[in-house]
């Protein structure tokens, strides 16, 4: 069975593999937004202390787990423990609800690339009305980049209950991404190994390219040095460490039994140690990277956007105090600098209530992430540069490969411990089982091209797999070290290394890195608690903006089945192979008895 296992053709497609997978949307669209929230510069002080403590260890131990066993998650954790395959099963079922809604993501990426080559760039100005008279109302009240995501993209509905209709347009877009999916997870790593090669290098190359742009545009000094001008107050808030401890544990990927299922296809004597470093330390690398750039692009559209507000400042000012003569006095023209200098007075806003506030500290302060950072903040960017087309077709692009390099994971998550399985493969070639998973995700996540899609996205994505997760890698650090047994763990990868266990690993394993795990899940079940109400964000198209709402009792159920059907699987496991080896004891005693 080893020896038809298929193999990486070489340790760099491996590499290439785990990186691709690894670095996501998550180093593009949430590690800047808590550089901006926690401390700037500041913020990268815990940041690197939890990539040694936690990152690079849980890297390196799953990576070690995968090319011991070589299998995927689950029969990587029964070889470990019998008890112990349920850790296996759960890591396949948050992989699954990751790719039933994750590749949402890129059917968003492609209807936005297809748009890209309109001049000009339709979410550029608001449509008119029915009688070509004015700009429509709802888009009028919040912004062009606004109305396109969420009515034309998306077509949201007021709240989650009012559930309307598939948008034809997205489930189109989804079927492709599911397809370009199909397309590359084929033949498992003859095709992926291949892919990877263009999902892990493209997206680098767009944001050189984009970083080249970025630092010639008119204010991108300003975002920068917001982004590295340390907060260093930050480092006393508790939120700052765990987010920074989260921010690492998710966005290597852990505990979906990708990486797993990724080092069970090397060579018995490759590296993984070396791997687990220059992985780690690539993925955190982009992160910074990737922030120089977003951080130039929030510059400009804040600097933008904060001299358009001056110069409608100016202009009020002006009509308002020389109405007349057409002209300004020295005595107004100074009230005017003086207005401009300085951050909004009260005596001003009373004077003139049509002013609003110009502040470029405001403006750069603005926290957004996720959905809102990709499709609303950098679209808004784009269609104030030259040459908007391409900067939009190249952004997209890079979404579309960091999307599909992480689907490459998730689903290989899922296809390897199915691969391995004797009866689905005796049946099923490894193409007609791809199709299959591919076909039933793309049929379920139909239910997110919905108008109420979206408000079930936000649910899959905050809750599907965080406490799980966390619940999942703290149960692999204690079967390695206290199941398994450290020490003969330590033996296994001597002989596929070729040197001793560092010490440093081994007071990772054994302490620090599951005390940090218990602290993270203490501070989410705290934090959940103290909430009392879940809550979620709606569009009040009347309004024009976001408003807050109750989560029904409906949508809760489906959060409580979300957390419970993943972690279920780890005690479940453990009682089945315990009902399944006595009721084995007791078959043969039976026959014993018989002879």
């Amino acid at each position: 069975m080893e020896k038809s296992r298929p193999l990486w053709d070489n340790p760099l497609q491996f590499v290439f593999a785990c990186i691709s997978y690894a670095v996501g949307l998550g180093n593009v669209w949430r590690f800047p937004y808590l550089l901006q929230m926690y401390g700037g510069g500041g913020f990268l002080i815990p940041y690197l202390i939890m990539l040694i403590v936690e990152g690079m260890p849980l890297l390196y131990l799953e990576l070690a787990v995968g090319q011991q066993m070589r299998q995927g998650s689950i029969g990587a954790w029964k070889s470990i423990s019998p008890y112990l395959s349920g850790v296996g099963y759960a890591s396949v079922v948050v992989s699954f609800f990751l790719c039933i809604y994750y590749n949402v993501i890129n059917a968003w990426a492609f209807w936005y690339l297809f748009h890209s080559f309109q001049d000009p760039l339709p979410w550029s100005n608001c449509p008119l009305n029915n009688n070509l008279s004015a700009y429509v109302e709802e888009c009028a009240r919040c912004s062009p980049t606004q109305y396109f995501w969420y009515r034309e993209t998306i077509n949201i509905s007021p709240s989650i209950s009012d559930s309307g209709k598939i948008q034809w347009e997205q489930a189109i877009c989804l079927v492709l991404a599911w397809f370009a999916v199909y397309l590359c997870i084929l033949r498992g790593t003859e095709s992926t190994g291949k892919v990877v090669y263009v999902t892990a290098s493209l997206p680098y190359l767009v944001l050189l390219i984009y970083l080249v742009r970025g630092l010639t545009l008119h204010g991108a000094a300003n975002g920068l040095a917001f982004m590295f001008t340390p907060k260093l107050d930050q480092l006393s808030n508790p939120k700052t460490w765990i987010n920074a401890a989260t921010q690492i544990f998710f966005s290597l990927g852990l505990g979906f039994g990708s990486l797993i299922a990724f080092a069970s296809y090397n060579e018995p004597n490759n590296n993984c140690e070396k791997h687990a470093i220059i992985v780690s330390l690539i993925n955190s690398g982009t992160s910074i990277f990737a922030s120089i750039v977003t951080f130039s692009i929030y510059g400009f559209k804040a600097t933008f956007n904060y001299e358009n507000c001056l110069s409608k400042v100016i202009l009020l000012l002006t009509n308002t105090f020389d109405l007349e003569e057409g002209l300004i006095t020295a005595e107004n023209l100074d009230i005017m600098k003086s207005y401009l200098n300085t951050t909004f007075h009260q005596e001003y806003s009373a004077i003139f209530p049509e002013i609003k506030n110009c502040s470029l500290e405001t403006e750069l302060s603005t926290a957004v992430q996720g959905t809102g950072l990709a499709f609303i903040v950098y679209t808004e960017a784009i269609k104030n540069m030259e040459v908007s087309q391409l900067w939009s077709v190249l952004y997209f692009l890079m979404l579309l490969m960091l999307g599909l390099g992480s689907m490459l994971g998730n689903t290989a998550a899922i296809l390897t411990p199915l691969t391995d399985s004797k009866f689905i493969s005796r049946h099923l070639p490894k193409e007609a089982i791809s199709g299959l998973l591919c076909l039933f995700s793309c049929i379920i996540g139909l239910v997110f091209t919905l108008d109420s899609g979206s408000y079930w996205f936000d649910i899959f994505n905050d809750y599907a797999a965080t406490l799980s997760l966390l619940l999942i890698v703290f149960v692999e650090i204690i079967a390695v070290c206290y199941v398994y047994g450290l020490s003969r763990f330590e033996k296994d990868i001597e002989m596929m290394i070729g040197h001793k266990l560092n010490w440093y690993w081994k007071i990772m394993w054994g302490f620090a890195s599951p005390l940090l795990i218990i602290s993270l899940l203490i501070f989410y079940l705290t934090d959940y608690i103290m909430v009392g109400t879940l809550q979620y964000k709606a569009w009040d198209p009347s309004l024009g903006q976001l408003v807050t709402k109750d989560y029904p009792i409906y949508a809760l159920v489906v959060i409580g089945l979300l957390v419970v059907s993943s972690v279920l699987c780890i005690p479940l496991g453990a009682i089945a192979h315990i009902v399944t080896a006595r009721l084995k004891r007791n078959e043969n005693c039976n026959i014993m008895m018989q002879t």
